[in-house]
Parts: C-alpha cells; sequence; structure tokens
C-alpha cells in the first residue's frame, strides 16, 4: 500500500499534467492541503518535497508553491541523501561512528546530511524536522535521552507514516519498532566488575549517566554482578548524574563519597570519558592509582593508552557500527528486510586496576 504522501504527490502530479494547475499558477496552500487530504502538514511537506525533486513545483520565500516548466525537465530519480542524528558530532566515539556511515554510505552512492542534539530533545525535534525539509531517503538516530525522553514520538509516528526507514543505534526507543544496531553493554559491565571482584575488589562505586539506555543498561549491569554475590550486595555504591548536569557537580558529588568512604577501592565509570575525568580528580586529592583506587571505563576511547595508568575497559565496535547501521539503512530503502544487530563488547585489560589479592 502506498504511503499517505505518495498518494497526495501522484494526485497533485496528475493534475498538473492533465492541466488542472498551469506552469506558473499558484498551487493550494500547505493549510488547504492538509484539509482537503485530512494529513498532517509533515505528510504535505515531504508530497511537495518530492515534487520538487522531480520539477514538478518550486517554492518562492513567503510567496507558497507554483507549477514548474515540467515539460522542459526530466524528472529526478530517487533521493541519494540520508540523514544521521547523533547526541554529538566532534568529540569522544562520534568522529568514528560518522566515519563508518559515510564509508558504507558513499560506496552505495549516497550522501550525508549530519545533525547533532547535543543529547537535547528540543535540538532533536529541529533535526528531524530539517532532516524530512530536506527529503531524506532514510536516517540513522542515535536517540536523545532514550531513557527518558518521548516528547518527539508524534514526529516519529509521522516518519513511520511516511514510510522513511530508519535504523537506531545504540539505544532505541520504548516503543518503537525499527532496527538498532547496539552492544550488550548489561552482560560487558557485569564482566567489568566480576573482574574487580577476582581481583580483591567488593566495596565499588558506580557512576552513571543514567538518561540514556546504554548507561541503564551497565548500570544494571553493575547491579547483575553484586545480586550474584550475595555476601557482597551491601557493599555496593552507585552516583547516577544526566547529561545536562555540570560534569564538575558530578565529579565533586565522587570526591565527597570518597572521602567519605575510604573504603571504596575501585570505581566503575560510565565510559572512558568520564573515567579520565575522574583521573584528573584522583590526583587533585593527592591519591594515586592504582595503588589506592582502581578504575575501569567502557568505549576503548583513544586516550586510554596514553593517559597513566593505561585504563583498563570495554571495546566500543565505534565504525563498525556505523557502517552497519548504513548497510541496514540502504537495504531498507531498497524495500530489503532488515534485523537488529548486537555486538559483545570485549574485554580490554591494562594497567588501571590493581591486584589486592597479591597484598593479603
Amino acid at each position: 500500500m502506498a504511503a499517505k504522501y505518495e498518494l497526495i504527490k501522484n494526485k497533485i502530479k496528475d493534475e498538473i499534467e492533465a492541466g488542472d494547475y498551469h506552469i506558473g499558477e499558484k498551487l493550494p496552500t500547505e493549510s488547504e492541503l492538509m484539509a482537503r487530504f485530512s494529513v498532517s502538514r509533515f505528510t504535505v511537506r515531504r508530497a511537495i518535497t518530492d515534487l520538487e525533486n522531480e520539477n514538478y513545483v518550486y517554492k518562492v520565500q513567503g510567496g507558497g508553491m507554483f507549477v514548474d516548466n515540467w515539460h522542459a525537465t526530466a524528472t529526478a530519480g530517487p533521493t541519494k541523501l540520508i540523514g544521521m542524528i547523533t547526541t554529538h558530532i566532534a568529540h569522544y566515539i562520534f568522529p568514528n561512528i560518522i566515519s563508518g556511515v559515510d564509508r558504507a554510505a558513499s560506496k552505495q552512492g549516497y550522501t550525508m546530511l549530519v545533525a547533532n542534539t547535543h543529547n537535547d530533545p528540543i535540538r532533536e525535534r529541529q533535526a528531524l524536522l530539517s532532516m524530512l525539509d530536506n527529503n531524506v531517503a532514510g536516517l540513522i538516530i542515535e536517540p536523545t535521552q532514550s531513557a527518558f525522553n518521548k516528547e518527539n514520538l508524534d514526529i516519529y509516528r509521522h516518519i513511520d507514516e511516511l514510510k522513511i526507514p530508519i535504523v537506531f543505534i545504540n539505544a532505541i526507543y520504548e516503543g518503537l519498532n525499527y532496527p538498532v544496531v547496539k552492544q550488550y553493554d548489561e552482560i560487558a559491565e557485569k564482566h567489568l566488575v566480576e573482574y574487580l571482584f577476582e581481583k580483591g575488589h567488593n566495596k565499588i562505586l558506580g557512576v552513571f549517566q543514567v538518561d540514556d539506555l546504554q548507561g541503564v543498561r551497565r548500570m544494571n549491569g553493575f547491579i547483575g554482578a553484586y545480586q550474584q554475590q550475595p555476601e557482597l550486595a551491601l557493599n555496593s555504591s552507585t552516583i547516577m548524574y544526566r547529561s545536562s548536569d555540570p560534569i564538575n557537580m558530578v565529579l565533586e558529588k565522587v570526591e565527597q563519597y570518597l572521602k567519605v568512604n575510604s573504603e571504596i577501592t575501585a570505581i566503575v565509570a560510565y565510559n572512558d570519558q568520564i573515567a579520565i575525568q575522574i583521573y584528573d580528580l584522583i590526583h587533585e586529592m593527592g591519591l594515586k592509582m592504582p595503588e589506592d583506587i582502581s578504575i575501569v571505563g567502557f568505549d576503548d576511547y583513544h586516550l586510554d593508552e596514553y593517559v597513566n595508568p593505561k585504563l583498563t575497559t570495554m571495546t566500543h565496535e565505534k565504525e563498525r557500527m556505523g557502517s552497519d547501521a548504513a548497510s541496514l539503512l540502504i537495504q531498507a530503502i531498497n524495500g530489503e528486510s532488515v534485523e537488529s544487530l548486537n555486538y559483545e563488547p570485549e574485554f580490554i585489560e591494562r594497567e588501571s586496576v590493581r591486584d589486592l589479592n597479591s597484598i593479603k
């Protein structure tokens, strides 16, 4: 069954070709088309954008929509533009993910339009609307505050009506049914904590960002490891924060907790980025790593091998994730059925954990 926007596009196209609207004649407004076809503004805009791409319609800023000289120009083929929306672009693991998308997409003749949300639902909404206005063939999306954000589900429903394929990365909003490329964060985090247990650490502080599902899954892995060791369960401690919290406030909480709970011997960080910032805090407190405090991270950030001590962590399939997401999206654009992918992170042991068993 054709999407609603396709039915509207074909109806207007038929009317133009039949001479109901002549070249240069003004078309009905968006509001009038919405009322005529009983559809949303998003659906009308998608239909009009397709007609623009096929040289049937052109827009005049502030003046409306007009019939183009469709006799004189060949109709364009399907758009070869895909949109990518991430929480960040220029730092941490995101350049590698974007590079993976670009490499796989360009091999198939697609170009990319990239937007970042800074993990702000308002910016995500703006990015989604911009992508629709640019008539992207499909979307790769890292959701914004995926554990809490439900503000933009109305737009996702409209995208579904328009039959624009989406592939999510890292997580997906509850209630949406799209393929997602992510990692087994909970299992991997549980392995990290069990490794600390093996090294004699049982009083461990977990520091987790909990407004995205990756952080929630990693915290669940931390808790799950303790649940399998009932005799140690009361030794676990967690500090939770949101992406909007100032990093100084988060580090201050960690500092205050360590000062009051000197028995803590290890810290499990949400990711390598916060782990490296905790490194600086530990130095400022006059403590040594790993002699006084051991630390593990997550994501295998490229700086991990250059800090002292080198950080023990879990891998993140950055470029592979981007490449696989693009391949899945293009398959979906071509009408193929696609399935979600889950990666199993690999453990990378470096120098940031002390073996307490050796001093007993």
